[in-house]
């Protein structure tokens, strides 16, 4: 699992259900739980939710590295943004 999360190219994402079908899953939450565990030095921020938004909590740190990386993100007009999946996503 971690393999794959380290393997997202720069400026694409996958979805936690991305990863988990990946490696033969179904447990997307056993994504999230597993990066929130040993994911501190792998690309977190390039699995988001399948509505292109990034982890809770994670939205700032999120969003300074979806700019440094050059990901296609989109923004509502309350300033909410989330990521142009069809645009961004990357499939292992």
């Amino acid at each position: 699992m971690l393999a794959v999360v380290e393997a997202i190219p720069p400026g694409r994402v996958v979805t936690y259900g991305d990863v988990a079908a990946a490696v033969g899953s179904h447990a997307a939450r056993a994504v999230g739980q597993t990066l929130a565990h040993y994911g501190s030095e792998l690309p977190w921020w390039r699995v988001i939710r399948a509505s292109g938004h990034p982890a809770v909590d994670h939205e700032s740190q999120a969003l300074e590295q979806f700019r440094a990386e050059s990901t296609p993100l989109i923004r509502s007009a309350s300033g909410v943004f989330r990521v142009d999946l069809p645009a961004a996503r990357w499939f292992p």
